[in-house]
């Protein structure tokens, strides 16, 4: 029955948007909604609260909706997670939103990577109070990794320990507002910690490195013959396959709605307009293609007049770079980062570029100052996305107080943290016009990590005889640490807490500029599922840790742990369910119909009551989910995905339409012909020869005639008797 339900969800759910606009939409022209739209309307509204979609029950009623702060619409609520459930577990297969990873970082090998964590689930979990929490610490891993140009195992280590979430094939959306509340590791003096909150388009998956490859970030949807071998999904591609359609160009897109650099840079930074001194914020777009020649230069902000001697003559010193950057507030344009160049790979990288397919990446971004305060109490940050051309990307932080070392303060905004900063605005023109590429508009995938990275923060100037390692645990490293960082890391080391993550979306086109909000990991308009289930390799762990997977991601389980009470399986969470609400036809507002306080998540049963699944479990007792929760131990709410996918569409419309359009090469024609001649000159010869036998058989008849058997009666041989007389 639940899975009935289930199905009725998903079929409903992919309707609410529609029938919504249908009712806005006449309720704007003042029209009375017909009747057929006012059932529809309350019927997908209640299907809506009864699935809760991606909405985390606990998110307070007052902020199921936002105004934009570019266009001042209203935007609804189509995802939160407010992690007010203590003890949740991430694990791969343990929440139906999020997956911790449990891998290294590929980046570690890639040419100018440094990192030096290794990625733990159990590094990630929630606490009593209501929070996220994603530690980092001195922790040894070590492991032995295969190198496929030697074919010959190596052994690898690493001396710190940290957690990457994301929601990669869980859930994703283009376009919207993001927002977190968050405070951020570590003493905010100490350089070396990389923490980050950002959005991956879904045909990438962060730190798998093969899923990436020329696929990041590449937001171009132009046919550029020079630029086809660099970007795998080419828009001068006729055949693009995997369900991807013909002549659009792809990429996993990268939008940084932070990150952060911490440290003491002992004054401002040079060539920052306002003076912005370590520790910043970076709030960056990743896009590709960049620019090639007359680049910014790393440290210095870009020239954008040439020179003019006494003598009158000019000296061509311009750089290009995007126009129409606006930043405000405490916010300077980033000079110390314009981008990546991803050129021709080395024989012991994880991935593989030839010198065709080498491209520049561009980072268009700000950094805006952060203070001690953000280490120490939660201050949101907010992302407004406009998807696709003519669209626009803003970022916006909350207002704070910044002391000074005589004793006074700066003040942005009300100081108070309620007046919000709009700190950095990009808009789509800034992009088409310089290289043609365009504000993304791919479905993405949220992202929450704390890295650990020796090209992040980390001391440059360290001296010659200082040997290059980073072993918290060895003396002789010290030199390539700030001062306090291996103190900081010690025991439970640091760690960065979120108390709320949640997006918003509009449902009027109208509202804002760029294409429309969607939902989904696989939307019609970009596919990704058969893309991704055909380059499955690319998306999963390489040895040995590769050998427990059977798929990327394991699907969700619901109960099976181990437990030795109630409690283990969240029977003593009690939470109001305030997803409970319906529309007011007259004003389209929700409100709260019923508070229904859902007392315990699951229960601890004998592991016999939960069926043959769990029957191999060596352990006594196991926890069994109620309705609507799901995970080990029953902790996570049972979230699903019903909105379109550009696979079931195709897979429903007919079982040919799966099948991709073969495209013949003048080679496959040519062997095909001559295979169709074979086969008729085959039957040919087959023809003849039965015509032949059947001739000879023929002559054979009329040349010989046989005569009638005859018998001599007995005792009469006078009397002879015919075979008709017999």
């Amino acid at each position: 029955m639940e899975s009935f339900i289930h199905s009725f969800i998903h079929l409903t759910m992919g309707t609410t948007s529609i029938v919504e606009q249908r009712a806005r939409r006449q309720k704007q022209q003042k029209q009375p909604l017909d009747g057929g739209a006012r059932i529809l309307l309350v019927l997908a509204l209640v299907m809506q609260s009864v699935s809760a979609g991606f909405i985390d029950m606990d998110t307070p009623l007052d902020k199921r909706t936002t105004t934009s702060l570019v266009d001042g619409s209203v935007y609804d609520l189509v995802m939160s997670d407010e992690f007010n459930v203590p003890n949740r577990s991430f694990k791969d297969g343990h929440d139906p939103v999020w997956t911790a990873l449990d891998k290294s970082d590929d980046d570690s090998s890639s040419a100018g990577g440094g990192s030096l964590h290794f990625y733990n689930s159990s590094w990630i979990t929630t606490t009593e109070e209501g929070m996220l929490k994603i530690r980092a610490s001195t922790a040894k891993t070590e492991w032995d990794r295969f190198d496929r140009v030697k074919q010959e195992w190596k052994h690898e280590k690493t001396g710190f320990k940290s957690g990457m979430l994301q929601s990669w094939e869980k859930f994703c959306f283009t376009g919207g507002i993001l927002e977190v509340d968050i405070i951020f590791p570590g003493d905010a003096f100490i350089g070396g910690m990389w923490p980050a909150v950002w959005l991956l388009g879904n045909l990438g998956r962060a730190t798998y490195e093969a899923s990436t490859n020329n696929i990041w970030p590449w937001s171009f949807d132009k046919c550029d013959r020079d630029l086809q071998p660099a970007q795998t999904i080419s828009a001068c591609n006729e055949q693009n396959h995997y369900g991807l359609h013909p002549f659009q160009g792809r990429g996993a897109t990268e939008i940084d709605l932070i990150e952060v650099m911490t440290g003491d840079s002992g004054g401002p930074l040079p060539s920052t307009d306002p003076p912005i001194e370590i520790p910043y914020a970076d709030f960056t777009l990743q896009v590709a293609p960049g620019i090639k020649t007359n680049r910014p230069q790393s440290g210095g902000s870009p020239v954008r007049t040439n020179k003019k001697a006494a003598n009158g003559h000019v000296t061509p010193t311009e750089q290009t770079w995007y126009d129409g950057l606006v930043m405000k507030g405490n916010t300077s344009i980033n000079p110390f980062f314009y981008g990546t160049y991803l050129g021709e790979t080395k024989p012991n990288e994880p991935v593989t570029r030839t010198k065709k397919q080498a491209f520049q990446a561009d980072a268009v971004g700000a950094i805006h100052q952060l203070t001690a305060a953000h280490f120490n109490t939660t201050h949101t940050f907010r992302l407004e996305w406009q998807p696709g051309p003519g669209g626009r990307l803003d970022w916006f932080a909350k207002s704070h107080k910044r002391h000074n070392a005589n004793g006074t303060y700066s003040m942005e905004g009300d100081g108070l943290g309620e007046d919000w900063v709009h700190a950095f605005s990009l808009k789509d023109e800034s992009l088409t016009e310089l290289m043609g590429s365009q504000i993304p508009n791919e479905p993405s995938s949220l992202i929450l990590n704390l890295a650990i990275s020796s090209t992040w923060g980390f001391p440059y100037d360290v001296p010659k005889s200082c040997e290059k390692c980073f072993d918290c645990t060895d003396p002789k490293c010290a030199c390539n640490f700030d001062p306090g960082f291996c103190s900081q890391m010690k025991g439970d080391g640091v760690a960065m807490y979120v108390d709320h993550i949640r997006v918003y979306q509009s449902n009027d086109p109208s509202a804002h500029v760029g294409d429309n909000h969607t939902l989904g990991c696989d939307p019609p308009a970009y596919p990704t599922a058969e893309w991704i289930e055909g380059h499955q390799y690319r998306y999963m762990r390489n040895p040995p840790f590769s050998a427990e997977d059977k798929l990327p991601i394991r699907r969700v389980q619901k109960g099976g742990g181990l437990c030795a009470s109630d409690a283990d399986c969240g029977y003593n969470v009690v939470r109001e369910n305030l997803t409970s609400a319906f529309a007011d036809m007259e004003s389209t507002e929700r409100k709260l119909t019923e508070k229904d306080e859902l007392s315990g998540r699951g229960t601890c049963v004998k592991r016999e009551d939960l069926g043959a699944m769990f029957a191999s479990v060596s352990h006594s007792y196991v926890c069994k989910c109620k309705t609507g929760f799901t995970g080990p131990h029953c902790m996570a709410q049972a979230h699903f995905d019903g909105w379109p996918s550009a696979k079931a569409i195709r897979l429903q419309n007919s079982p040919f339409t799966a099948i991709a359009n073969l495209e013949p090469t003048p080679f496959m024609m040519a062997f095909v012909l001559c295979l169709a001649i074979l086969l008729v000159i085959v039957i040919l010869v087959q023809v003849t020869k039965r015509k032949e036998t059947r001739s000879g058989s023929a002559v054979v008849d009329g040349a010989t005639k046989l005569d009638r058997p005859k018998f001599n009666a007995t005792g009469n041989p006078n009397l002879v008797i015919t075979g008709r007389s017999v």
